[in-house]
């Protein structure tokens, strides 16, 4: 399946496929592509709008900033039209409260699914919102200029869209911390030296870097792949034992689809 037409185009995120290549963009670089819970929304959609022929989501945004996190329209007192202001939130009862952020949760969830593999192309400022949205993705290739910071703190909030989880897996705890309770820049080197970055290159070589690997990705048959990120998503959680005994049937039923015996 190719499509040269978006399949989806509103709330700020584009998305076109090409063959087995999702591309996701958001696209309103004069605003450095700030979020919102439409944004958010229409990121979900995209999730749900991926045909089963995709197997990479390449993750990327317009102009010279990935993105610079939530829309500060959000903190106005009249937040955005049409959307409950953060005051009205804070009204809710525990379980509308919960609900609410789930569902701004479910724009970031998908690009960790097991059938795709996500890679987060990331130029410019990466900023709270920015960076969780980066950090969804399995993987991340920086331009030279990246910055990531999470200024959640710093507006008395917590960052709550999926990102403290793999943050804490990249970086480990004690730096994952200072980065959040700091608010401080992340720049490109320390982002591939600490592992948040896969690669770093040159901004005018960022979307060629992303297409090699995305192409290098494709190379692999896509059970396999499937299979191996299966593996490695879980093994955190997982003893040696019980990852050896995953290994083992993950194995088993590869070698049974090769040889024609997987129903």
């Amino acid at each position: 399946m190719t499509s040269l037409e978006p399949v989806l185009d509103k709330d700020g995120v584009r998305l076109t496929i090409e063959d087995a290549v999702a591309t996701v963009t958001l696209d309103n670089p004069a605003k450095r592509n700030a979020q919102s819970p439409a944004l958010w929304r229409a990121l979900t959609e995209a999730g749900r709008s991926l045909p089963g022929s995709v197997r990479v989501v390449v993750l990327r945004g317009e102009g010279k900033s990935f993105s610079a996190g939530l829309d500060r329209q959000a903190f106005t007192p009249e937040g955005f039209d049409g959307e409950p202001s953060f005051l009205d939130l804070a009204r809710e009862c525990d379980q509308d409260l919960d609900a609410a952020i789930a569902a701004y949760q479910d724009g970031f969830v998908w690009l960790r699914r097991p059938d795709i593999v996500s890679i987060a192309a990331v130029q410019g400022h990466a900023i709270g919102a920015g960076f969780q949205l980066a950090l969804a993705c399995d993987l991340r290739v920086v331009a030279s200029d990246v910055q990531f910071a999470m200024r959640e703190t710093s507006l008395g909030l917590v960052p709550d869209l999926t990102g403290t989880h793999p943050l804490v897996g990249l970086v480990g705890y004690a730096r994952a911390l200072e980065i959040c309770a700091t608010g401080r820049f992340v720049q490109a080197e320390e982002a591939e030296r600490t592992g948040l970055a896969n690669l770093v290159v040159p901004a005018d070589e960022l979307d060629a870097a992303v297409g090699d690997l995305a192409g290098a990705l494709l190379a692999a048959p896509r059970d396999a792949v499937i299979e191996t990120k299966a593996l490695l998503q879980g093994a955190a959680g997982r003893t040696f034992e019980t990852q050896r005994a995953a290994e083992r049937a993950a194995q088993a039923r590869r070698l049974r689809d090769l040889a024609g015996l997987e129903e």
